[in-house]
């Protein structure tokens, strides 16, 4: 539906909305930083912004033209439910950012096989229905390392990730309990953090570097992650464009492309951590003006 002023629903979850109360996540003031960068830019660009939670009836879309999928954190949860929502929405004529297709093929961590058959550099992993303790055992052989991490297929946040040590193994008993990717643990994480880039419609905002906090190496806020910006080098936003490009699809409204430099002295260059498409967090703080670039992409697909 195409409005005088369009309106952009922007979706949520039940733990990430204000109304919360001591069931809102602890990483949910990220929700209240992307509203108060997005909702004067919106305005400023003649765009109206609601916010919904995504499981809201389909009846509360109505009169929307385009949804972007916010702060809808908890869909690994629900993944088909999720994905039925964005198709039925997409169905009622209303523009999904990103769309249905490109969600469910980023849905599951296996599309990182996908990039690196196109020519990304990723993490070696070894891709596994489950892990049991032997396959631990078996997984510490094959990369020749002391730590792993072991993380699930269809998951965001770090939720449910793993870290094992050779010294340290599971009882026999042990298993994950999802299909899981099973990576070696790289030194780059505790050394100098991780690096995210931010495109709005195929161009870079800005770039930001993810600490973890002392003693862990899971670079979330939800863990004592910080953030601070940082400015990229051109070999930098050279790997981060090449996923891009390497993505199936046309390219996306908003992505962040999570990278982390390989080897023990980082010499392997930056791998490809994250390719992320559906709800990731942009780091406002870190690119003051990723409101406005967002808004701007929108205006010129819903105001043309």
């Amino acid at each position: 539906m195409t409005t005088s002023t369009p309106l952009i629903g922007f979706l949520a979850c039940e733990t990430t909305l204000p109304g919360a109360g001591d069931r809102r996540r602890g990483d949910a003031y990220e929700h209240d930083l992307t509203l108060a960068a997005l909702e004067p830019a919106f305005a400023a660009e003649g765009l109206g912004l609601k916010v919904l939670d995504w499981e809201a009836p389909l009846a509360d879309f109505d009169r929307l033209d385009a949804v972007l999928l916010g702060t809808a954190w908890n869909y690994q949860d629900k993944p088909n439910a999720f994905l039925a929502k964005l198709e039925a929405l997409e169905r009622s004529g209303i523009a999904v950012h990103n769309p249905p297709a490109m969600v469910r093929w980023n849905l599951t961590k296996t599309y990182l096989r996908e990039l690196g058959a196109a020519g990304a550099t990723t993490i070696p992993t070894l891709w596994l229905d489950d892990v049991t303790a032997e396959d631990a055992r078996e997984a510490f052989g094959h990369f020749g390392c002391d730590r792993l991490v072991v993380k699930r297929q269809i998951g965001a946040g770090a939720l449910g990730q793993v870290l094992l040590r050779a010294h340290e193994m599971p009882g026999p008993d042990w298993r994950f309990g999802h299909a899981a990717m099973v990576q070696p643990f790289l030194p780059a994480i505790e050394r100098e953090g991780e690096l995210g880039f931010v495109f709005i419609a195929g161009e870079l905002s800005h770039a930001l570097r993810k600490r973890a906090a002392k003693g862990d190496y899971r670079i979330q806020s939800l863990y004592g992650g910080v953030e601070s910006r940082h400015e990229p080098a051109d070999d930098e936003i050279e790997a981060a464009r090449a996923v891009l490009s390497a993505l199936p699809f046309d390219t996306p409204l908003y992505a962040r492309i999570d990278m982390l430099r390989g080897g023990e002295g980082g010499d392997d260059g930056l791998l490809l951590m994250e390719a992320e498409l559906i709800e990731p967090y942009l780091y406002p703080e870190q690119g003051e003006r990723v409101g406005e670039h967002l808004a701007r992409a929108i205006a010129r697909l819903h105001l043309a």
